[in-house]
């Protein structure tokens, strides 16, 4: 399907933390799709439904029960498969719950991140190592501008917070142990750090998130609720940020020492919009629905956040296949096949095709790199 992450993955050992979860789904898919033996290691899937079980990924992939936080399980699963990439996408990733519960969103986001360090550490296998933070974890001042990967790390609430911790931990064992200035030399193991947007795409029906809200009440016929309406994020197609670490992977792979360091990976300005923007482009593209604005007191939310990725467009040659609206409306299709099977196809295989399509986007826009 691709030949540049192909010649990379093929029959390379994979493994995904969060592989139950929206992105790691995704992730995990696509992987097999490139020829990676793929072993995931995760909770149970967070939602009913979910995209894990509804494209059968269990039977495609090495599925691993596990928690982050469980640092002799985790390392035990490292030894006995061995993998040469590690993508770390475990997280508890939902601000709200992070006002409820800090202490757990600290341990599984800290020192699940830790943990995950430590068994690379001790697990010579590992060539390239990738840890998933946020967007949320720069130190927030509502401006205008980009944050580029140089700017402050911080966190308003505790979710935002603990990816601000989980980056400085992966700069810390970068320097310590997997410093670039030694690869080849004293070790092995290439690790970066990456930050996306806020991503969006069929197969997510997580709690508090705008666009599995939406399709939670437009599925009852109900009215959608959206708390911050004039909230302005940078949107993007869950496959965006997932060719970013992909072909970040690829070449960590082969130049570990130039491409060791933290990334950003974001949409262009045309695809940062309002929330209350988004929740009208989902309905047109629904066909039918309507919502209202909450006004009640909740917690403390950004109103402002923005990614420049200027820096992967130009050190790894990045960019964004999808804006915005193009992302919405194939978000909505993956949906409406789910509940409608409009398209009358096999889940996975619509699925499966929804990335061919992504991919031959890319290589279309962007040329012979990324088919």
């Amino acid at each position: 399907m691709d030949k540049y992450f192909s010649r990379i993955y093929r029959n390379k050992k994979v493994l995904i933390t969060g592989h139950t979860g929206f992105k790691g789904s995704w992730l995990s898919l696509w992987l097999t799709e490139l020829g990676a033996k793929v072993i995931g290691y995760s909770l149970d899937p967070p939602t009913k439904p979910n995209l894990f079980e509804s494209i059968n990924l269990k039977d495609k992939i090495v599925h691993v029960i596990g928690d982050v936080r469980d640092e002799r399980h985790l390392i035990s699963a490292f030894e006995k498969y061995q993998p040469e990439f590690v993508f770390h996408l475990a997280a508890q990733s939902l601000v709200r719950l992070s006002y409820r519960e800090p202490r757990f969103t600290y341990e599984t986001n800290v020192m699940g991140t830790v943990n995950i360090l430590e068994a690379v550490r001790k697990t010579k296998s590992v060539r390239v190592c990738i840890i998933v933070t946020s967007d949320k974890c720069y130190e927030n001042r509502e401006w205008v501008y980009g944050y580029r990967e140089i700017d402050p790390v911080g966190g308003y609430d505790p979710y935002s917070s603990s990816k601000g911790c989980a980056e400085l931990v992966t700069a810390s064992y970068r320097r310590s142990f997997f410093n670039p200035e030694n690869y080849s030399k004293t070790h092995h193991t290439a690790l970066s750090s990456v930050r996306a947007g806020n991503v969006i795409g069929g197969g997510d029906w997580g709690e508090d998130r705008i666009v599995p809200d939406c399709i939670k009440a437009l599925c009852k016929g109900e009215t959608i609720v959206i708390r911050n309406p004039l909230a302005i994020r940078p949107w993007q197609y869950v496959l965006e940020p997932l060719s970013g670490y992909l072909l970040l992977g690829a070449l960590m792979y082969e130049d570990g020492a130039r491409y060791s360091d933290a990334w950003n990976f974001g949409p262009g300005d045309e695809s940062i919009i309002t929330v209350e923007a988004l929740v009208k482009l989902v309905i047109k593209h629904w066909g039918s629905g309507n919502y209202t604005i909450d006004t009640s007191r909740h917690p403390h939310e950004a109103g402002f956040l923005k990614l420049d990725a200027s820096k992967a467009r130009a050190l790894l040659g990045w960019k964004p296949a999808y804006n915005v609206y193009e992302a919405i409306e194939k978000t909505i299709n993956w949906y409406k096949n789910f509940y409608n099977n409009v398209c009358k196809e096999d889940l996975y295989e619509y699925t499966i095709r929804e990335i061919k399509g992504y991919v031959n986007r890319l290589s279309d826009k962007y040329g012979e790199k990324f088919r």
